[in-house]
C-alpha cells in the first residue's frame, strides 16, 4: 500500500507539472481541443450518414456502431492521456536524460510510462463517456452482468495498450525509433473504430489476435450487447495477460542491451 501511495504521488507531482506545460500557451491548448472535437464530430458525421444510406454495417444498426466508435474514442483518449510520456521518450534516450531514469529510487518503466498525464484530453473523456452512457441507453436490452463485463474488458483493454507502449519502449531503448513505433499503433487501433465484423478473413483474425484491436475495442463493446460468449472473455483475458508478460520481458531485456549517452 506504501509503494501504491508513493507512486500516486509521483504521478500526481509529474502530471501538475505536465498540466503547467500544457496551458504555457492557451491558443495552442485551444487549437488542440478544437482540433480533436472537430475529427470526433466529423467522424460520426460520416457514420450517420453511411447508416442512412445502408441502415446497417455487419449487421449493426446505428447506435450499435455509435456505442463502438464511442468506445474506441473513451480507450484511445485514456490510453493518451495516462500514457502521452511515451511519445516523449526518444528524446530522453538520444539526450542522455534516461540515464537518470535509471539512478532515481522508482522504476523507471513507471517513469518513461507515466511521466505526467494530459489535462487537455479531459474534455474528450467526459465526451466519449457522455456518448457511451447516450448510446448505450438507445440501444436498449442491457443486462448487469453487460455491464459487469464491459467494464472488466474495458480494463483488459488498458492493460493491453500498456503492454504496446511498453513493447515501443523497448524498441526505442534498442533503436532510438519511437515515433514511427507508436504511430503505427495508432493506425492501427484507427481501424477500430468500428467493430472489426466488417473486415474480411483473415484480416479480420489478425486484428483480432495476433494485433488484438478487436479484443481491444471490439470485444467490449460485443460484450454489454451480449454478443461476446464468456470462452470470448476468457480469451481476452489471456490474451491481454501474455502481452503484458512478453512485453514486460522484452523491456527487460533492452535494458540489458542499453548504451547509456555517455558510453
Amino acid at each position: 500500500m506504501s509503494a501504491i501511495k508513493k507512486y500516486f504521488r509521483i504521478w500526481w507531482l509529474l502530471s501538475t507539472r505536465s498540466a503547467q506545460v500544457a496551458f504555457v500557451s492557451r491558443f495552442g491548448a485551444i487549437g488542440f481541443l478544437l482540433g480533436k472535437l472537430i475529427r470526433f464530430v466529423f467522424f460520426l458525421f460520416f457514420l450517420f450518414i453511411l447508416i442512412g444510406q445502408t441502415q446497417a454495417i455487419a449487421g449493426y444498426n446505428l447506435w450499435q456502431i455509435i456505442f463502438f466508435y464511442a468506445t474506441f474514442n473513451l480507450l484511445d483518449t485514456l490510453v493518451q492521456f495516462f500514457l502521452r510520456e511515451v511519445y516523449r521518450f526518444r528524446w530522453y534516450v538520444v539526450s542522455g536524460d534516461f540515464d537518470f531514469f535509471l539512478v532515481k529510487p522508482y522504476s523507471p518503466l513507471f517513469r518513461s510510462l507515466f511521466g505526467g498525464a494530459d489535462p487537455l484530453d479531459i474534455p474528450m473523456i467526459a465526451l466519449s463517456i457522455v456518448f457511451v452512457v447516450f448510446s448505450g441507453i438507445m440501444m436498449g436490452g442491457i443486462s448487469l452482468f453487460g455491464v459487469a463485463f464491459y467494464i472488466l474488458l474495458l480494463a483488459n483493454s488498458m492493460l493491453l495498450a500498456l503492454s504496446f507502449h511498453i513493447f515501443v519502449l523497448a524498441v526505442g531503448v534498442l533503436t532510438t525509433e519511437v515515433d514511427n513505433t507508436i504511430w503505427l499503433y495508432r493506425d492501427l487501433t484507427q481501424m477500430g473504430r468500428v467493430p472489426v465484423d466488417i473486415y474480411l478473413q483473415p484480416l479480420r483474425a489478425i486484428l483480432t489476435f495476433a494485433i488484438p484491436v478487436g479484443i481491444m475495442i471490439t470485444f467490449p463493446a460485443k460484450a454489454l450487447m451480449g454478443l461476446l460468449s464468456f470462452q470470448g472473455i476468457i480469451i481476452s483475458i489471456a490474451v491481454a495477460l501474455l502481452f503484458f508478460r512478453l512485453s514486460i520481458s522484452f523491456w527487460r531485456f533492452s535494458l540489458t542491451r542499453y548504451a547509456s549517452a555517455s558510453s
